[in-house]
């Protein structure tokens, strides 16, 4: 069975913040918000349009969601993923969450990504602003 991707048209960004900064901004908006701490940095995925001016920051990306829940013995759904882009000469961000995994695809290459996708056996679903599927 042919993978499920579901495309989200919200541009979002990933932030960077000195190590241990709490974000002073509404991060926690867009179809992902993530944040994440390392010994070195934290990192904040939200929506682009609530990055405040001056931040550090790359993007502006698009969210693409492997339909899911997957299950955590699944082997092999990244490298599944990533093989098409790699071909393509996209490069990407990859996040998971608890139920399923996630890829940002810089938002000028949606379109590639897609069409790399397809060929490779994908299944590409546009999600609504709203975030329904």
């Amino acid at each position: 069975m042919p993978l499920h991707l579901m495309e989200h048209p919200e541009d979002v960004s990933v932030v960077r913040l000195p190590s241990g900064e709490e974000p002073s901004f509404d991060w926690n908006t867009g179809p992902l918000a993530s944040l994440t701490r390392t010994a070195d940095e934290t990192s904040v995925v939200c929506a682009t349009a609530s990055v405040p001016r001056g931040a550090r920051t790359e993007g502006p990306f698009r969210a693409v969601e492997v339909a899911g829940p997957l299950d955590f013995s699944a082997v092999g759904v990244f490298a599944e993923i990533l093989a098409p882009l790699v071909d393509a000469g996209i490069s990407v961000l990859g996040l998971s969450t608890f139920d399923t995994d996630w890829i940002l695809v810089p938002a000028d290459r949606t379109d590639d990504a897609s069409r790399a996708w397809r060929r490779a056996g994908f299944v590409i679903t546009p999600t609504s602003l709203s975030g329904g599927r």
